[in-house]
Order: C-alpha cells, then structure tokens, then sequence
C-alpha cells in the first residue's frame, strides 16, 4: 500500500542502506529523507545522493532539517502536513526517527533553544515531529520507530562510566549542571548524556502507545523502540570520540567484528541493522505489535523505562521542552502534565 516513509538523519551509517533496502523492497513507498546539511558539500549527505541514483525511478526527496532548531522541526512537520493534505505527497506509512549526537570528548553542547544536545536532537525533536504529524498517517495506520540502544540500561553497555538514569527533576536531563564537571570526566558524562537519551526515548515511547491505543482514530499506529545493535562501521565511533577509541574502531572493531560477535551478538553492519529498521517500520517485521525491540527480536527494555509513573513525567515534560499543546496534535485523549 502507498504512504510516505520519513527518516531523520537520513545519510547516517545506519541510513543510507536504509534507504537502499527501502527503494529496493518497497518501492511503492515515498520516503521523505532528512539531513542536517544538505548542501553539495556535505560529504554523507553526497553519499545519500548517490544511493538515490540507482533508483532513477525512486519516489524520494531529500530535505534540510537541523533537529538542533525546534523551530525548524515544527516548520517542517507544517510542511509535510500542507503537502499531504494537499495530495502532493500521500498519506505517512511510517516514520523512522534516527537522529542522534553524542559528545565523548567536552562538555554539554548546549542548541539555540536552551536544550542539552544529545536529548534535544534525539528525543525532544522526534517528540514534536510525532505528535505533530499524527494526523497524517494513512487510515490504515502505520508505525513510528524510535532509536534505543542497550546503554539505557545500567550496567550493560561497555563504554558506560556513569550508569543512565532519570533524575528527579527531570529538567536536569536538559539542562545539565556541568559547572563543576572535570575534564577526566568529560567522556564518562557525555556518554551517560547519551545514554539518558536512550532511556527517555524508551520510556517515552510506552507512554505514546498508550495514548495511541486509547485513541479510536489513531490505535493502528503502533511506536515501537529498537535497539538496532553494536554497529561496527558507524561513524559514531570516530565522530565526537576519544583517539583510542577512534583507533580501536578502525584496527579492532571492524576487523574483528565476527570474532567479536561471539561476545556480543548484537555486533553487526550498520547495513544489516539498516534493513531491520525498514521491514520493522513498513511492519514487515511484527506486524501490529509495539514495544520494545532488540534487533528484531521483542524484548524487555530497563526497569525504570516500564514505570508508569516514570512514562508520565516523561511524557509531559517532553510534550513541554517540544513547545507541543494538545491544539498541535491529533490526539484526542492527550494529557500533558
């Protein structure tokens, strides 16, 4: 069935042969395919560009969007909503918010509109442009899949120095005090910034469920959170990351990575984490279900990510740092609080 298919960051690691799978496998789909730089300059996105080459046929289009500017993403989910309406693109299938920044190396990185960067890019602008575009999904309904990854979860992530958690002011999750944070401790902070992001995205997403299932007009759009794996041949290990482990994903990581499988086998290619995600969200893959996932297998997230209490403070703050009112969204049994 047609419908259009977004993704954020769309000339990431992950994505570009997300894309390639996409336009091979469905290509009765439109996928709309966001970048932050989409100029000629910009290296990725060149690489996105020429992935599209080989499906001249293709149903896509490449969109600037900068997830560090709410304002931009509330402009752009405008738009994709006029354009819908007016038949110029159809009805949303499925959107894939794969967005993400990470700083291993400084101090928070603070967006123009007051948010720490790691949970504004991540989380805060994929929860306006959800709520934002809800009622723009086909009738049939369709799935939004958002990006966990197993840090959220104490205790289990390698790279983990600080264990992730959600404060009791959860405004500390945005705006960080990092006025007494030491420079020897700028990795193990800005992983466990990371990591806070995962952990809100999850918690987030078992709170939209609900409302999405309470909801008559919108209850056959399943959310669902993926952990997508250990992806040897990301860039994220050289982008924002210390020299060792820049080194150690070069001459360790990808060499070694089917040894390495034997300990973790979540390791893998961002090319077979990238096909995942797609038949996840065009739901190929667990049709109708929602919840969370590790790879493509259903899974149990953190214990803190299930608390209901947890997902309703989560759920209104977020709704309130997106700059997101119950007159921005279709649904109808919303609660912001």
């Amino acid at each position: 069935m047609a419908g259009t298919l977004i993704i954020t960051a769309a000339n990431s690691s992950l994505a570009i042969p997300a894309v390639q799978h996409l336009l091979t496998k469905y290509n009765d789909l439109t996928a709309v395919l966001t970048v932050r730089n989409a100029s000629e300059n910009d290296v990725n996105t060149t690489k996105l560009r020429s992935t599209l080459t080989q499906f001249p046929h293709a149903k896509a289009s490449i969109h600037q969007l900068d997830l560090a500017n709410l304002s931009a993403v509330h402009d752009f989910a405008h738009s994709i909503t006029a354009d819908i309406s007016a038949g110029k693109l159809p009805p949303l299938a499925a959107i894939v918010c794969n967005a993400y920044y990470w700083n291993l190396t400084g101090e928070a990185q603070i967006t123009d509109d007051g948010y720490e960067t790691s949970i504004q890019v991540a989380h805060i602008a994929h929860v306006a442009l959800v709520l934002r575009l809800l009622g723009s999904f086909r009738p049939a309904g369709g799935r939004i899949v958002v990006f966990s990854s197993d840090a959220h979860w104490p205790g289990k992530n390698g790279l983990e120095k600080y264990p992730p958690a959600l404060p009791e002011d959860l405004n500390l999750l945005v705006k960080p005090d990092v006025a007494h944070e030491k420079r020897s401790e700028h990795f193990g902070r800005g992983f466990q910034r990371y990591a806070n992001s995962k952990l809100a995205i999850v918690t987030w997403m078992y709170a939209l469920n609900r409302f999405l299932e309470n909801d008559p007009n919108l209850s056959k759009i399943t959310a669902v959170a993926i952990n997508p794996g250990n992806l040897s041949d990301s860039r994220a290990l050289r982008t924002n990351t210390p020299t060792m482990l820049y080194y150690m994903s070069i001459f360790i990581i990808r060499p070694f990575r089917l040894l390495l499988r034997l300990m973790d086998p979540t390791m893998r290619t961002s090319a077979e984490a990238g096909a995942d995600v797609i038949d996840l969200a065009v739901n190929n893959s667990h049709p109708g279900e929602r919840g969370y996932f590790t790879l493509l297998k259903k899974d149990n997230s953190s214990t803190e990510s299930q608390g209901e209490e947890a997902q309703r403070k989560i759920w209104g703050k977020s709704a309130e740092w997106a700059g997101v009112t119950s007159k921005d969204t279709a649904l109808k049994t919303i609660v912001f609080e």
